[in-house]
């Protein structure tokens, strides 16, 4: 294709199959934790009705988790096959140029979703605002990924449902030689009450 830098703007079903993480020993947990009841109501009662250039100035830029991810020639394979993919790079596992679908990082999830002590901002839980993947070279079956999870934006916008603020954390995926292999940003929104 000759593109060395494709960006996709998707909102993918997960698979069945997620990625493997690798914890670390000290690491008890991949999944999100459960919300305690008082805290379903805490955030229900939150008001957004803040300026949000302080919460920008403290917190754009915190990383705030890391995590490792082997890539398996199964679950890429699978991915792909989701998505309808059809080009052999990505649904065959003997191509020779044999890789990871663009897409395929969105999936990998470190288990935290914002960093400590972060402030409640809008009301409810939010939604997936959707992911924006940025390929930066192919990752390969049998890869160990790494990657560093950091808030890159919060900013907020006004349309017909009212005004919403974005989160957006970014995950950059690095390869064994450190190398940079995927950026994904995630946009969370949430209404502003």
């Amino acid at each position: 294709m000759g593109v060395d830098v494709v960006v996709i703007d998707l909102i993918i079903a997960e698979i069945h199959k997620p990625c493997v993480q690798v914890l670390p020993s000290h690491r008890t947990a991949v999944s999100l934790p459960h919300l305690h009841p008082d805290w379903t109501y805490e955030m229900s009662q939150a008001s957004s009705h803040q300026d949000l250039a302080p919460i920008r100035k403290d917190w754009v830029g915190v990383e705030f988790d890391w995590a490792t991810f082997e890539m398996k020639a199964d679950d890429m394979v699978a991915w792909a096959e989701a998505c309808g993919e059809t080009d052999q790079r990505f649904i065959n596992a003997e191509h020779p140029d044999f890789q990871a679908h663009p897409g395929f990082t969105t999936h990998c999830m470190s288990g935290r979703v914002f960093p400590d002590n972060f402030p409640q901002i809008g009301g409810g839980f939010g939604i997936d605002g959707g992911k924006k993947v940025e390929v930066h070279a192919p990752i390969r079956a049998g890869d160990t990924l790494t990657a560093t999870t950091t808030i890159a934006d919060i900013f907020d916008k006004t349309g017909r449902s009212g005004t919403m603020i974005f989160i957006v954390q970014r995950m950059e995926f690095r390869n064994e030689d450190s190398e940079l292999v995927s950026t994904v940003d995630w946009k969370m929104i949430k209404r502003a009450e």
